[in-house]
């Protein structure tokens, strides 16, 4: 099993939204028994609350389920776990450093590293920008082209 962890500032806009659109891909790439799919903060703001309300509305549009999501803090033990560690911006991946020094198998990369169609370097948060609609589609883009990899990278079909 492969598995892929999202990862922003508080686990309630970006994260959960790559969560589910990559969900939805590796679902319908029936890939779903090769391929897990999880999100955490790196904060603690948010606790168990479900995603923002306007995640869960634009992955409803998308028709892409939200349901069950909760926002968690990233730990110890997802670097035992995860393969692939996916950060929405710089600032999470420099929260991340601290965890991955006895980690070195483990791909920590971020999604606009899969995002060719802008040249931003991190995902805005929405949460402050209030601009669900652009990170939808800037994460539609990552999260393909992370899945076209790791297809390729790991010879799945």
């Amino acid at each position: 099993m492969i598995n892929v962890l999202f990862v922003c500032l508080g686990n309630i806009c970006r994260s959960p939204m790559a969560e589910g659109i990559f969900r939805d891909r590796v679902e319908k790439a029936g890939l779903s028994d090769k391929i897990n799919v999880d999100s955490a903060g790196t904060g603690d703001y948010h606790l168990g609350k479900p995603p923002h309300a306007e995640t869960r509305g634009i992955l409803g549009k998308a028709e892409i389920s939200s349901e069950g999501m909760r926002a968690r803090q990233v730990q110890q033990s997802d670097w035992d776990e995860f393969d692939y560690i996916v950060a929405m911006d710089r600032e999470n991946m420099r929260d991340l450093k601290g965890f991955r020094a006895a980690h070195d198998d483990i791909t920590v990369v971020k999604i606009m590293d899969y995002v060719e169609s802008v040249e931003e370097e991190d995902v805005p948060d929405p949460y402050f920008t209030g601009n669900f609609d652009y990170v939808y589609n800037l994460l539609t883009e990552g999260c393909d082209n992370l899945l076209s990899e790791i297809k390729q990278v790991n010879q799945l079909q």
